[in-house]
């Protein structure tokens, strides 16, 4: 069963490692700079939820992304995350558990 939000199909942390250490998808933090620097996915790119530039993601509009912020409750995440699908992005989700729910997980972090 796939979880939505907002419209868009959702991932949990563990799967999205799993994701991760296959290399077959682009994670994107939309969290503040400062909760960017302290901790997030690691090889997660951060990007600005409503200032990213398409060129600033994958060329192929079929490459997975998956796009996070702080936890269930933010919105960032989604929004960002809709934005892409506009783009034209095909394969865009939402790990809605957020970096709290990555970190409550025990998985490894970068950063601070």
């Amino acid at each position: 069963m796939i979880a939505r939000l907002m419209g868009l199909d959702t991932i949990a942390p563990i799967h999205l490692r799993q994701l991760i250490g296959q290399r077959q998808v682009t994670v994107i933090d939309v969290n503040a700079p400062a909760s960017w620097a302290e901790a997030h996915v690691p090889g997660a790119v951060h990007l600005d939820p409503t200032g990213y530039a398409a060129e600033q993601l994958p060329q192929d509009k079929d490459a997975s992304l998956v796009f996070y912020c702080s936890g269930p409750m933010c919105s960032k995440a989604p929004r960002a995350a809709r934005r892409a699908a506009k783009m034209g992005y095909r394969n865009v989700k939402v790990m809605s558990a957020g970096i709290s729910g990555w970190r409550s997980g025990k998985l490894p972090t970068e950063g601070g």
